[in-house]
């Protein structure tokens, strides 16, 4: 569903997800008060509906070639399947219209749409129109949105407004209570005034219309015959319009609409006796209203989006790269850097065996240069712009990287500890998760740039000494020397040097459990062989493992096909060209 091109500035609401926000205000419905050159703005939700049809189809050659870039059998990655032709589009891509909002620059951490559609710098510059670039965009935003509601169970909306010192905040108090004020003094006129008033009304009809369920014939003919802006002109004109009246049945209407939760708002409603700040918190409860129906409408259609997300997000990626042919190019380069890893890796073996054949060009399996390629998004520097198709994850994927990060350093402190100090803390109980419980606070934010990681060691180093000291107490055992503290302090801090021995070592071990999860097949449940000095953080790092290796494998089904598209030109770059000059010829 195509995004609206229309844009505002006023506040709208804010999609909050459990990793992290994705930030966007919605569509605002605005109209002028006549006469007074005053604003006012009335949220507005377009909710999203999809069909509800569990058949799937995709094209045969995308089939083949993503299961065949998903599969942990390097057998099955010959020259043959890479040779062969495949297309990124499913045949039959699932409908899904989604909620759609504007300010597409807010929704993306990483930046403007266009930095994901970078050109190559030997390619000549291509013109882009607005239009297309427009469509990019939109295409953009339904995919990350799509994206975000399906996977994270914890994605809803909030209703946010400026900040109540800023300039912008402000601002609009000042012009609200201006319009309120007018809308106060008209109505105290004598005869008094309900233009505005009635335009009022007329927009909380078409509010609570639009919280009706098609089925709902009874409620919409009343809500429309009570609130008929022609009867109430007609009334105006003759001084009898009930006010009061009409707020009384807008509040009870309300709470027959309204979720629970807003029971103890329609009340304060009630209580109200100024009719014009009794309008304003109807606007303000309606609003409340509207994002309880949108999370609600989020909520009950969120298996249905899952059950068509990957053909959906296939489908609209494949727009964006004809829209713009150069937004796989960031994920080329990353491939290639895998590549050149894993030659790297081969030439150095071959160089460390004697009796290797070096003239022999060296096979290198697909799968396993996917996966070195996933595993460099553990250590990935999100400075840089991640790769095209893995930005719908990348909040995800540097969450995961700062907990392990945590796990790492907990991990080192737990094995220069266990080496100095051994014998002292074997009998302390529960030694690790005390270690983890003092850690963890101060390694809280351990990747900003102000974080004095070695001031969190020297803490850590301390609080390690003072609990052995008091087991050690406790048993009647004499404390720890004051060099034995030094030097456990010392090692522990040295943590933070960088190519420091421990540190490096339980990193490799790390990588060795998250590459070996990746190995296994996707329907396997079981967690691999957890390597030695993980121990202490193992159900932490199964459970992060368990996490990333669910994103790995979604991303697999998805984006295989052009995965394995681009791992065929750079892997079997003469096979790639003789089918192009075929496909040539045959046009």
């Amino acid at each position: 569903m195509d995004v609206p091109e229309e844009d505002t500035n006023s506040p709208g609401w804010v999609f909050k997800s459990g990793g992290g926000s994705c930030v966007r205000p919605s569509r605002a419905l605005c109209g002028t008060a006549r006469g007074s050159g005053l604003v006012y703005c009335v949220n507005k939700v377009k909710g999203f509906r999809m069909p509800l049809n569990d058949d799937q189809s995709s094209d045969s050659d995308s089939s083949r070639l993503s299961e065949s870039t998903v599969s942990s059998s390097d057998t099955e990655y010959s020259r043959q399947s890479f040779n062969s032709d495949s297309s990124s589009k499913p045949s039959s891509p699932a409908s899904v219209h989604l909620l759609c909002v504007e300010h597409q620059q807010q929704l993306y951490p990483w930046g403007s749409p266009c930095a994901l559609l970078p050109f190559r710098k030997s390619s000549p510059p291509k013109v882009i129109t607005f239009d297309e670039l427009m469509a990019a965009t939109r295409n953009l935003s339904n995919w990350t949105l799509a994206h975000e509601i399906a996977v994270n169970a914890n994605f809803c909306i909030k209703q946010e407004d400026y900040p109540q010192n800023s300039f912008a905040g402000t601002v609009k108090q000042i012009v609200h209570k201006a319009f309120w004020d007018h809308l106060e003094s008209e109505l105290n006129e004598d005869p008094p005034e309900y233009k505005h008033a009635i335009k009022l009304f007329e927009e909380i009809k078409e509010i609570l219309l639009s919280f009706l369920t098609p089925g709902a014939n009874r409620i919409h003919n009343q809500i429309c015959e009570v609130l008929d802006t022609d009867l109430i002109r007609q009334q105006a004109e003759h001084n009898a319009v009930d006010i009061p009246g009409l707020a009384n049945y807008v509040i009870n209407t309300m709470g027959k609409l309204c979720a629970p939760i807003r029971d103890n708002d329609i009340k304060q409603l009630k209580a109200t006796d100024n009719i014009v700040e009794l309008l304003r918190q109807i606007f303000h409860v309606l609003d409340l209203m509207k994002v309880d129906m949108a999370n609600y409408t989020i909520k009950s259609l969120r298996p249905y989006l899952w059950h068509n997300l990957v053909d959906y997000e296939r489908t609209k990626f494949q727009e964006i790269l004809e829209e713009t042919p150069s937004a796989l190019n960031l994920t080329t380069e990353w491939i290639k850097e895998s590549i050149e890893d894993e030659l790297s890796s081969i030439s150095d073996e071959s160089s460390s065996c004697p009796g290797a054949d070096s003239s022999s060009k060296p096979i290198i399996s697909p799968t396993l240069v996917l996966n070195n390629g996933y595993l460099k998004l553990l250590q990935w520097d999100y400075c840089k712009t991640i790769p095209e198709t893995l930005i719908t994850d990348e909040v995800r994927l540097q969450e995961l990287r700062e907990k392990l990060n945590q796990l790492k350093v907990i991990a080192c402190v737990s094995l220069i500890t266990n080496n100095m100090v051994g014998a002292a803390v074997v009998d302390v109980p529960d030694f690790t998760d005390h270690l983890k419980r003092i850690s963890l606070p101060l390694l809280e934010g351990m990747n900003k740039k102000s974080f004095d990681l070695k001031e969190a060691l020297n803490a850590i180093g301390i609080q390690i000494c003072s609990i052995v000291n008091k087991s050690l107490s406790e048993r009647g055992l004499p404390t720890l020397s004051e060099e034995m503290q030094s030097n456990l302090m010392g090692q522990i801090a040295h943590i933070v040097e960088k190519n420091n021995p421990v540190c490096s070592l339980i990193d490799k071990r790390i990588q060795l459990f998250m590459r070996s999860l990746l190995a296994l097949p996707s329907f396997q449940k079981c967690m691999p062989t957890m390597p030695g000095g993980l121990s202490v953080i193992q159900r932490e790092i199964e459970f992060l493992g368990s996490q990333y290796a669910s994103i790995v494998n979604f991303n697999k089904k998805v984006y295989g096909p052009f995965y394995a598209n681009i791992l065929r030109k750079l892997l079997f770059p003469e096979a790639a060209m003789e089918k192009t000059e075929a496909e040539t010829s045959s046009n």
